[in-house]
């Protein structure tokens, strides 16, 4: 049954492949080099499509993410082997943001996925049953229920694993036949589903959270593992930031000032500053707080700011608006996080001349 998606201004949150439709397009007809079985575009494309550049006909393609380029190519060359994808790195370091354009622009399609929790069955990653079927028909592969990775095994796509160190470690291993032997065991039919070529695997993982499933040498064995950065320099978060809270703002058709955000760059001082405990100019060393502080929380902040000014201001997105998003993304813990942040509020806010209005707006919060 193929399912057509509905319009983009009618979803929330549109699919990769819906929302960049344009730009794959344009790719695809400007892409004459080679491709890998069942791919949409070459790895060349591929990775323009990641990074953004111009096309020969003139087409701009927007980049969806921001950082080193040969990450990216390494990203992409791996999918065009037999060994997954693993994406590793702190929150927020866009993981599940490449691993969702990875597979729309390879598979055309980034809706194979697995989200990974604790309680995440092994049915989610090999196969479930329709017990109404299987008491009235018996085993019968009418009565078997296809998960994403055989669906993606079946069809010769890639399938996204979301949060695989949060998935129980006996399940994780059901995924080390797939890889290895590229293919899946149906015992009770005793049949087997063999993957078809273009099949392969994106894994997200970060080791901040609690209750992570450490990987066992077998499966890790069977990832390419490519550890994403946080941002090198000021200015790239500060354009990441930028880019997405004007997506963002533009998609819930918020009325403020997306184009002049002023307040950005302070956000991502602060957090930048407290990330890495030490200040800017490398003359105050403060204390981190136990927040992550990602560039997606930044993002967050910003997205939270541009709603206040849209809704309750003119909107200009200003101080007031940012600082219960600032002070809510950085006290986590009420006791320790906030002793971290009034000392950085009094030692660098405070003394920054041109931050007045940040400070006021921070400390009326208490």
């Amino acid at each position: 049954m193929t399912t057509t998606s509905p319009p983009t201004s009618t979803v929330l949150r549109a699919h990769a492949e819906d929302q960049y439709a344009a730009e794959l397009t344009a790719l695809a007809a400007a892409d004459d080099r080679p491709r890998p079985p069942q791919w949409r575009l070459s790895p060349w494309a591929v990775t323009t499509y990641l990074l953004g550049g111009t096309l020969p006909d003139g087409t701009e393609i927007t980049p969806k993410y921001v950082g080193s380029r040969r990450l990216m190519e390494v990203a992409v060359a791996s999918l065009a082997t037999d060994r997954a994808l693993l994406l590793l790195g702190v929150p927020g370091t866009a993981k599940t943001w490449v691993s969702e354009h990875l597979a729309a622009a390879v598979s055309g399609s980034s809706t194979r996925v697995v989200q990974g929790t604790a309680g995440t069955p092994e049915e989610a990653l090999r196969y479930g049953w329709n017990y109404a079927r299987l008491l009235a028909e018996g085993p019968s592969r009418d009565a078997l229920v296809p998960s994403p990775v055989m669906r993606a095994m079946e069809t010769g796509r890639l399938v996204r694993i979301e949060e695989l160190t949060r998935i129980p470690a006996d399940v994780q291993d059901s995924l080390i036949t797939i890889l290895s032997e590229k293919h899946l065991p149906i015992p009770e039919l005793d049949d087997e589903v063999q993957a078809r070529p273009g099949f392969n695997v994106i894994a997200t993982a970060n080791n901040r959270d609690k209750g992570v499933n450490d990987l066992s040498s077998a499966l890790k064995r069977r990832f390419n593992t490519l550890v994403l950065p946080l941002p090198d320099t000021l200015d790239q978060e500060v354009e990441i930031v930028r880019t997405r809270v004007s997506a963002l703002g533009a998609s819930l058709q918020l009325p403020a000032d997306l184009e002049s955000l002023s307040e950005i760059e302070r956000v991502v001082t602060i957090f930048r500053e407290l990330r890495s405990g030490l200040t800017a100019d490398q003359r105050t060393t403060i204390k981190s707080p136990s927040a992550t502080l990602s560039t997606a929380e930044a993002i967050s902040v910003m997205t939270n700011g541009v709603a206040l000014a849209a809704h309750f201001g003119d909107g200009v997105v200003r101080a007031d608006d940012v600082a219960a998003g600032l002070v809510g993304a950085i006290v986590k813990d009420p006791v320790q996080d906030r002793i971290v942040w009034q000392e950085y509020l009094e030692t660098v806010v405070k003394d920054r001349t041109d931050w007045t209005d940040l400070y006021r707006a921070c400390r009326e919060l208490g």
